[in-house]
């Protein structure tokens, strides 16, 4: 497993539509366990996950606060927060 240099804010969409955001400095490691029933709590009872957005940032400091001001959104400002910046 690699890491990057690479710090990023990302939003999983779980099974029941609900979204997870969080932080990595590799994506397709965090989404494989997240997956496979060891990531965080709130999606193991909602699998499968996948990543439907993500943004790079410099640090770990900045990945983080982007990850924090994201989980104030509400679901409407989530949503067009992802549809302005889809990958």
């Amino acid at each position: 497993m690699e890491k990057s240099n690479k710090h990023l804010m990302y939003v999983l969409e779980c099974v029941d539509e609900t979204y997870y955001t969080g932080y990595t400095n590799n994506l397709e490691h965090r989404l494989t366990v997240h997956n496979s029933g060891k990531g965080a709590k709130y999606t193991r009872a909602r699998l499968p996950v996948h990543c439907i957005y993500f943004e790079e940032y410099d640090t770990k400091q900045e990945a983080m606060r982007a990850e924090y001001a994201f989980k104030q959104l509400t679901r409407k400002q989530k949503i067009n927060r992802i549809r302005s910046g889809e990958q």
